[in-house]
């Protein structure tokens, strides 16, 4: 049996009185426990396996847990601990244990009451390019204050650190621009985990909408965020699928700013994905001109490494 460490989501689906536990872990799902338990006494051996299941996650160390499950669900939840982050009519999202969403929100820095227009940037930057940084522009030159999410997972080529200091040289010119590291509560493995999986296109709609109602529900009143900027999205359809979430989520909440994407001489939409290409083809002049200086110069002295990375997240599917 596979343990749930901290960014680990459990899936719990009750059907004709059975109980089914599955534990993902992203990218890949790790195990069925076991198939199916029978729901002997209702909500005493629900709390017997969601105890055992926390004790169990407790004696390796991780003391943060999440569950993704069906609204109908969630105040069962709620009555062994867990507390809702969002809910949406198809999944709702909880959490329990050390260093909750109040913690986090707690140590990112607060507008000033008198601040004009917060806006928020959520990003990949796998790696940074100056489409990332066209974006953040927009932004700055509209608001008073921008923050800047960096998504928070090592399952992109970047690591999580590498990233987000590429990022934050990539921007350090922008004085009224905060990098923040996005945790657990930014598109990652936990609310929205179909970014990494890839999964059967409802689901990731459903978990899009979920980590949109998550950020205009806790995050953005925490933070007095009142605009959210994205950039087109003509390739991806996840991140497209996540965008449209966004405006219907978002509509009553926070004001989305849809900025179209950033092209180079040629026309073409610059992207990651093709800086990402161009690592693995070893033609890094061909992209130099889609990169700030500091992207540039780091992925030269890694790329030995960086294409070591691509090597084995081919062999293992990613």
């Amino acid at each position: 049996m596979e343990l749930i460490p901290v960014k680990y989501c459990v899936t719990i689906e009750i059907r004709n009185s059975k109980l089914n536990l599955v534990i993902i872990k992203p990218p890949r799902l790790l195990s069925n426990l076991g198939g199916s338990l029978h729901h002997r006494e209702g909500g005493a051996f629900f709390n017997t396996v969601v105890s055992h299941l926390t004790e169990l996650a407790a004696q390796r160390g991780h003391f943060h847990l999440f569950v993704f499950t069906k609204p109908q669900y969630a105040t069962s939840f709620t009555h062994v601990g867990f507390a809702l982050l969002a809910q949406t009519p198809q999944a709702a999202l909880l959490e329990t244990g050390m260093t909750t969403i109040k913690d986090y929100l707690s140590q990112v820095k607060q507008p000033a009451p008198s601040q004009g227009q917060v806006a928020a940037i959520v990003m990949n930057a796998d790696p940074f390019t100056k489409g990332h940084r066209y974006l953040v522009e927009q932004a700055a030159s509209q608001s008073a204050l921008v923050y800047l999410f960096v998504v928070s997972n090592d399952v992109s080529l970047f690591k999580t650190r590498e990233r987000k200091e590429l990022v934050a040289a990539g921007v350090s010119d922008l004085t009224n621009v905060v990098v923040v590291d996005g945790g657990d509560y930014q598109i990652s493995p936990a609310t929205f985990p179909a970014y990494f999986l890839k999964s059967d296109q409802e689901i990731g709609d459903y978990q899009a909408h979920l980590d949109a109602q998550l950020f205009a529900t806790q995050i953005a009143p925490a933070l007095k965020i009142t605009a959210r900027y994205v950039g087109t999205e003509p390739h991806s359809k996840t991140t497209a699928n996540y965008n449209r979430a966004l405006a219907e989520v978002l509509a009553s909440h926070v004001k989305l700013h849809v900025i179209e994407r950033c092209q180079d001489q040629a026309g073409v939409v610059i992207s990651a994905t093709r800086v990402r290409q161009a690592i693995k083809d070893g033609e890094l002049a061909r992209v130099q001109d889609d990169l700030p200086p500091k992207t540039f110069a780091f992925i030269q002295e890694h790329l030995a490494s960086l294409q070591a990375r691509i090597t084995t997240q081919q062999k293992e599917g990613f």
